[in-house]
């Protein structure tokens, strides 16, 4: 893969379109990964933020790609993607479509990613900050600024020819409602995604009586346990979260181990925090952070039990994408 990264006041912009005989990547994500994907940098003024010409409203009425001759795809099925805190899983879950949309033959689908690191600095979601401020209620995040910086890049992608958004970030998603209010494409949400899958599989309880039960380990507990829990308890799941001496003495600890970079530290770390879950009767761990994506090792027999959301999130994206590529061909 060939990307240009500039210094500009704006977010990089990575338009991708992989063919099909081109198939000579590696396992994992990595800068020099041959895959076409070119940046696109837009031009904004001193702020940092669009001209007034380029703004693009958070309405659905207002966007409308098919009918904009300047998208800069237009494709039926492009995929708009807002990638997260963490420009690596953004990546990562870009190999994920590379990979397991073209690996039967078939043609990768087409994608409009917009990444802006500066978002971070938004989004101080430290395990730590939020176990120090849950029990006294306080929130100090710019609800606001975050919500309006991550509809920007949504409407951006609209207007740029994107048929269906989605956001691989786990903190991103905690306002995925009113991100999305207003989006006049399909705006796929990594809950709906899981819940779906779970419910395919059919799970039984572990014990009887009682519900089937989902584990959610994260470093940001508290609005990502809201989260999944408002998604999976729709679908009949009882949601179950570490409690506070797990997290303030496993957890968090894992979470400062991987940012020291002590992988095997918090991976033994995870690992204790996925039995201590399993013990209490769950049938599979949610992996909800970014942190503890790809930290066991694949033979790890944890494995089995865990889900990583954004696999599920990638399988939905790119089964809506070839689904809507093949409709629009049939329409041809």
């Amino acid at each position: 893969m060939t990307v240009s990264f500039r210094t500009l006041n704006c977010p990089p912009i990575f338009v991708g379109y992989v063919n099909k005989n081109r198939t000579h990547y590696r396992t994992r994500f990595n800068p020099s990964m041959a895959i076409q994907l070119f940046s696109l940098l837009v031009q904004t003024d001193e702020s940092g933020n669009l001209p007034e010409s380029k703004k693009f409203s958070s309405s659905g009425t207002a966007l409308r790609r098919c009918q904009n001759p300047h998208s800069l795809l237009s494709q039926a099925n492009t995929v708009g993607i807002i990638g997260g805190v963490s420009v690596f899983s953004t990546l990562i879950f870009l190999e994920k479509l590379v990979w397991w949309s073209s690996r039967d033959g078939e043609e990768c689908i087409p994608f409009v990613v917009c990444s802006d690191p500066k978002i971070s600095r938004d989004l101080p979601f430290q395990s730590s900050f939020l176990l120090a401020n849950a029990k006294h209620g306080r929130n100090h995040l710019n609800h606001g600024t975050i919500v309006e910086n991550l509809r920007r890049k949504r409407a951006f992608l609209e207007q740029s020819g994107a048929r269906c958004i989605v956001m691989p970030c786990h903190i991103s998603h905690v306002w995925h409602s009113e991100v999305s209010e207003g989006c006049s494409v399909p705006f796929l949400d990594v809950g709906d995604c899981v819940s779906r899958e779970l419910k395919e599989a059919k799970l039984k309880p572990l014990e009887a009586g009682s519900d089937v039960q989902i584990g959610v380990l994260a470093t940001d507990a508290t609005p990502m346990a809201a989260f999944y829990q408002k998604k999976l308890e729709s679908q009949g799941f009882k949601v179950v979260v570490p409690d506070r001496k797990t997290m303030e003495h496993i957890v968090i600890p894992a979470f400062e181990a991987f940012n020291r970079k002590d992988i095997e530290g918090a991976r033994n770390l995870l690992r204790i925090a996925v039995q201590i879950l399993l013990v209490r009767a769950v049938n599979n761990v949610i992996l909800a952070s970014d942190e503890f994506q790809g930290l066991l090792p694949r033979h790890d027999p944890l494995l089995k039990k865990c889900i990583d959301p954004m696999d599920a999130l990638a399988r939905s994206t790119i089964k809506w994408a070839q689904s809507t590529g093949k409709v629009h061909q049939q329409t041809q």
